[in-house]
Parts: C-alpha cells; structure tokens; sequence
C-alpha cells in the first residue's frame, strides 16, 4: 500500500517534520530512530510483540486496568506497531473510536492496513510532530500512553495537547519502566531520563489530577499510573 493512499485517513499537522513548540528537548536524540524515513516496521514487530516484552504479554491486563468501555474515544499514543490500538478497537466497538498517534509515518501506514485486514473501520492514524499529539480540543475519554513517556522530548508541549485533547474528567493513563538507581537494568538507566515520581510530578504540574497507581498482573518492570482531567 501506498503510503500517498493513507492521507485521507491520517491527520497530519501543519507542522510534522520539526517541534513547533519553543520548549527545551529534555532529551535530544531520544527519538532519532522512531524518526528514521526508513524505519522498518518489521524489524520492530519483533522488538514489540513478543512474549519477552512484558508489556506484550501483559496486554489483557493492561487493557482490563484502562477501564475501556464501548463507545469510548481513545487516543493510542507512541502507538508504534499498533498493539494496543487494537485491543483498543475491539473494546470500544463500532460506536467508539480509536486514534492511532505516532510520529512516523510508516508505523501508521501498518496500523491503517491492519485496521483495513481486520475491519476495523473505526480507527484513524495522527501523525504528529514532536511536542504535540495533535488532537481536537475535547475529542477524546481516555489517552493512553505506553513504554513512550520517557520518548517525550518536549513533556511540557506534549501533555499540554493530552489535557486539551481530553473531556473534562478523562482519563490519562502511562505505563512506562521503574526507574531505580542500584536496582534497575543498565539500559533502563541509560534510556529512560527519570523515576516514576518525576514523571508524575511532570504530569500533575501539567494540570491532571492524580487518581493512583493501577496495580496490573504481569507488570514487575513497568508501573501503570491513572491521570484525570479536572472537571470544568
């Protein structure tokens, strides 16, 4: 499929290719592979969905702590290979909706032709630049962020546009690694800028609400946070 064939069906932002935000990146280059043109879907596929990846095989759960119900708009962000935006899609039915957002393009051309195989009719995918997830202002229930917190270069922009994007009283939901000097992995220390406080420090400073820690079967690497919008 063509990528060119996808454009009706993706919402694209006057501005994808750079940060249109005049804020700092807290982490330069954490991005550089997800923006590569190049990028090969498959070769992440099988970094992504594999039983190794806890949050792979932990998925039902995770799905079952987001509290997903049919009707609901969810907007799947750092969506990737698609995982979750389609657990996301048999949850909310024909009557809901689900936005795929990422900041490459070809990620989002295999999540609308897996959509297409597997007639999901009701998911749309978002391009979107660095700094912003580039959704309507009240447009969604719930935002749901996965393993991708940590690839915010711009936080401040980024969770500026969630809060907005969401209806007074949603819900924001980020999975993302635990973070311990002296206990985590070399490479969670390396990759991942901070520790779950910070993160949701960063996010309440944002606007949210904190609602708690979900506790999710399957998830000793990973925590699971609930965020609300404040109601009006």
């Amino acid at each position: 499929m063509k990528w060119s064939a996808l454009l009706p069906l993706i919402a694209l932002s006057v501005a994808t290719a750079v940060p249109v935000s005049a804020e700092t990146s807290v982490k330069p280059g954490i991005n550089e592979k997800f923006l590569d043109p190049e990028l090969k879907v498959d070769e992440w596929l099988q970094r992504f969905e594999v039983e190794s990846r806890e949050v792979f095989h932990a998925r039902e759960a995770v799905l079952q702590a987001c509290g997903v119900k049919p009707g609901m708009r969810v907007a799947d962000i750092g969506a990737g290979t698609g995982l979750y935006t389609r657990l996301f899609a048999n949850s909310v039915g024909e009557k809901g909706w689900v936005y795929a957002v990422d900041i490459n393009p070809a990620f989002l051309q295999h999540i609308q032709a897996r959509a297409k195989q597997e007639g999901q009719n009701h998911v749309s995918s978002v391009l979107c630049p660095e700094d912003s997830v580039t959704l309507p202002p009240g447009s969604i229930d719930l935002a749901f962020v996965c393993d991708t917190y940590h690839h915010f270069e711009y936080p401040k922009s980024t969770l500026a546009s969630i809060l907005s994007a969401l209806k007074p009283g949603g819900q924001f939901i980020v999975v993302d690694f635990i973070r311990i000097e002296g206990e985590s992995s070399d490479w969670t220390l390396n990759h991942v800028r901070a520790g779950e406080e910070v993160f949701r420090q960063e996010i309440v400073d944002a606007g949210f609400k904190f609602v708690g820690r979900e506790t999710v079967a399957g998830l000793e690497e990973n925590y699971c946070l609930r965020f609300e919008k404040p109601a009006e």
